[in-house]
C-alpha cells in the first residue's frame, strides 16, 4: 500500500482555555493538492504548524512523509518545504543569497545547488531577478521566491499557509500558475490554506474547517453537487419581513448574509417570477446563481466565509477593547 503523504488522526490543539483545533483526522494522498478552506481564526494556521513541527498537538497523531510531526521532527523537516502566511525573505540579501543560504540549512550538496537553484528561479519566472536585492522585489515576486525556496531541497511534501493572501487579483492569478505548472513538473504533495473561495477550486480535494472542526471534505466538484440548489439574493424594502415571508408562504430557510437576503431553491430563475408576484414585500433587486464554494461554505456554517471573518475581527476587536479597558482601571 501506498503510504499517505499526510495521516492526520484526532489531532487537537488548546491554548489555555480555548480550543483552536477541535479534532480533525483526514488523509493527503501522495501528488494531490489538498486545500484547507475557511476564514481567518478556523484553525487553519494551527493545524499546518502541528504539521510541519512548529507547534506540538494538546492530543492526536500526524504523520507527514511517513514521520511522526512528533517523535521524528527531524526526519519530517527534512521532507517538507513551508511558505509562512508572513515573509521571512531577508531583505537585505539578494534572491540567489536567500537560495543558497536555504540550502545550506538544508544539507543540500554544494554541487547541486547552482543547477537546483536555476531550476526553481526559472520555474517562478525570477532567474533573470536572482542577483536583484530582495528589498527591491513587489510582493508577488517575493512570494514567488518564498515558493522557490521552500524548493530548494527537493522536498516529498510543500505546505502553502496562504500563500497569495494580500496580492492583488492579477498577481494571485500568476501565482497560481506557477502552483498548477509545479505540481506537473515536481513528484511533489501540496498542501495549502486559503480563505479564498476561488483559489480553491484549483485543488484536488478541499476540507471546510470552521471554528476548529473540518465541517465537510470532498472534492470542490461534489461538495457543490451536495448543494444541488440555485442561490437566491434579494434586496428588499424590509428584509426581516421578507425572511419571516419566505418562511410561511413558501417554506423556505433564508439568511441575511452580507447585505442581502439569502436562500437556495432549485431552478432559482423558474422561481424569480413566483417571488414578485407572491413575497408580498418589496424586492429592489434579485440575482440568481449555480452554487459555489461559498454556497458549500454556508450550507455547512449557515454564514459565508467573508461573514465568518468579519464576525472573528469583530470578536477579536472586542477583546482588545475588553483588555485596554482592564488596563486603564
Amino acid at each position: 500500500m501506498t503510504i499517505p503523504a499526510i495521516e492526520v488522526r484526532d489531532l487537537k490543539k488548546s491554548f489555555g482555555d480555548v480550543e483552536a483545533v477541535r479534532g480533525v483526522s483526514f488523509e493527503v494522498a501522495t501528488g494531490e493538492v489538498f486545500g484547507f478552506l475557511g476564514p481567518n481564526g478556523a484553525g487553519k494556521t494551527t493545524t499546518i504548524n502541528m504539521l510541519c513541527t512548529l507547534a506540538r498537538p494538546t492530543s492526536g497523531a500526524a504523520y507527514v512523509a511517513g514521520h511522526d510531526s512528533v517523535s521524528e521532527r527531524d526526519d519530517v523537516r527534512r521532507n517538507i518545504g513551508l511558505v509562512f502566511q508572513d515573509q521571512t525573505l531577508d531583505g537585505y540579501m539578494t534572491a540567489e543569497q536567500n537560495l543558497r543560504l536555504h540550502a545550506e540549512l538544508y544539507g543540500v550538496e554544494s554541487a547541486l545547488v547552482p543547477a537546483r537553484m536555476e531550476q526553481v528561479l526559472r520555474m517562478v519566472g525570477l532567474w533573470e531577478r536572482k542577483d536583484g536585492g530582495v528589498m527591491t522585489f513587489s510582493g508577488g515576486m517575493r512570494r514567488r521566491l518564498e515558493i522557490a525556496r521552500g524548493l530548494m531541497h527537493s522536498p516529498r511534501v510543500l505546505f502553502l499557509d496562504e500563500p497569495t493572501i494580500g496580492l492583488d487579483p492579477q498577481t494571485r492569478s500568476s501565482i497560481w500558475r506557477y502552483i498548477r505548472e509545479l505540481k506537473e513538473r515536481e513528484e511533489i504533495t501540496i498542501f495549502m490554506t486559503t480563505h479564498y473561495m476561488d483559489e480553491a477550486e484549483f485543488c484536488d480535494r478541499i476540507a471546510i474547517m470552521d471554528n476548529g472542526l473540518i465541517v465537510a471534505l470532498d472534492t470542490p466538484e461534489a461538495l457543490k453537487a451536495e448543494v444541488g440548489a440555485d442561490r437566491v439574493r434579494i434586496q428588499t424594502e424590509d428584509d426581516d419581513a421578507a425572511i419571516a415571508a419566505l418562511a410561511e408562504r413558501f417554506e423556505l430557510e433564508a439568511t441575511l448574509s452580507e447585505g442581502a437576503v439569502t436562500f437556495f431553491v432549485p431552478s432559482g430563475e423558474e422561481f424569480v417570477p413566483r417571488l414578485f408576484a407572491e413575497l408580498g414585500v418589496g424586492i429592489r433587486s434579485v440575482s440568481v446563481s449555480r452554487p459555489t464554494l461559498d454556497d458549500v461554505f454556508m450550507s455547512y456554517t449557515g454564514s459565508t466565509i467573508r461573514d465568518a471573518e468579519e464576525n472573528t475581527a469583530t470578536a477579536r476587536n472586542r477583546r482588545v477593547m475588553q483588555v485596554m479597558a482592564g488596563g486603564r482601571r
